[in-house]
Order: C-alpha cells, then structure tokens, then sequence
C-alpha cells in the first residue's frame, strides 16, 4: 500500500452518485433505458403511472379524472386511434382545442437522454405547443422508449421513409422554473401539466 493509500484510506471507493446527484452536464450513467427516462421525466415535473395491462391503464385514467374534476370535461384529441381505444371509458371528446382543458394524445417517442417526449404532426397536425391546453395526458408504451432524440428520429426516418412528417418537436418542461422560462427549443410554449400513461408492451 502507498503513502497516498495511507494517508487517504486506500482501498476502492464505492461511490454513491447516482444519475439524481450528478451535476446537469455530466455523461449519465450506465443505467437502463427504462430507469434514466423515468429519472429525468420526473425531474421535468412529469407525472408518471406505468401500467402492465390495458384495465391498469383505463383505471389510472378514471383516477387522474377524479383527481382532477374532469369527468365533464371533454378531451381535445387530434388522433382518431385514442377515441377507438378509449372509447368505452365515458370519455367525451372535442376536435376544438378550445373546448377542453385537457389535450389527449400518443407520441412517436420517449427519450430516456432527457426525459423528453417526441411528437411530431401525427399528434399535433400543424398546432403549435403553446395552442395547446395546459393540460395534457399522453397514451405511450415501453417499446416508444429510446435512448436519445437522434435515435428517435432515426426511427421516425425509418417508419415513414420519404414521407417523414412535419413539425418534430418535443414535450419537455412539466413545470413552470427559472431553468425552463427562456429556453428557445420549447418555441415559446408554456409548460405543460403533464401524465404520462405508459403500458408495458415488451
């Protein structure tokens, strides 16, 4: 053993950072896909209930209603494949963005590298972010997870060859902050109260 082994106890250190404790800029650490999404969409402020079947995801759905008072309120949804799916859990739905308090939707992708959500004209046509209400509950499964934003639109690349769609953009900021208030990849959009409905799929 050395003198610096001595002095400094010696031995291996066994660190106990984890990806919670690590300053904002630093490489993340090698953890799973899964877990790192989940670490940075709650840090965003995201609200997030993962379920392992579909009653798992109808009944998170009636408690977020409940909690909410929403159950008169109809959803804004601009994807025909969310009324087919819920459309036997008393939900009513409106194609005016103005009618609703709440926006229902899918997504291309959920980014793990920043606990982002990736969505592009599929859900949101040609509507902005900030046109959107400020509350939003997002339908996804774990097989929409990826590691980074370049992986996602690889993917988006590949599922719709030539025709990629347009207006690519992310759901980021849950909650209103210092850190968040002038950062220009949100568009001026303002933060979003969000859920997040994940059904296992893998």
């Amino acid at each position: 053993m050395g003198l610096l082994d001595k002095l400094f106890g010696g031995g291996k250190k066994v660190s106990k950072e984890t990806s919670e404790t690590r300053g904002q800029h630093m490489p993340d650490l090698n953890i799973p896909v899964d877990e790192k999404f989940t670490i940075h969409f709650k840090k965003n402020g995201g609200k997030f209930l993962y379920c392992d079947s579909f009653s798992e995801i109808s009944q998170a759905l009636k408690n977020i209603l409940s909690e909410n008072g929403w159950k008169d309120h109809p959803f804004f949804v601009m994807d025909g494949r969310l009324e087919e799916k819920f459309g036997k859990e008393k939900i009513h739905f409106t194609k005016k963005a103005s009618e609703s308090e709440v926006f229902f939707t899918t997504c291309e992708h959920l980014i793990a590298q920043n606990g982002s959500i990736l969505v592009c004209s599929n859900q949101l046509m040609e509507k902005k972010l900030n046109e959107l209400p400020s509350n939003v509950i997002v339908f996804a499964t774990t097989s929409q997870l990826v590691e980074s934003i370049g992986e996602g639109l690889k993917k988006i690349k590949k599922k719709y060859g030539h025709s990629i769609p347009a207006n690519i953009t992310t759901l980021k900021h849950f909650q209103a902050n210092e850190e968040n208030s002038d950062d220009f990849l949100t568009y001026g959009s303002s933060s979003k109260n969000l859920y997040l409905l994940l059904l296992e799929d893998l």
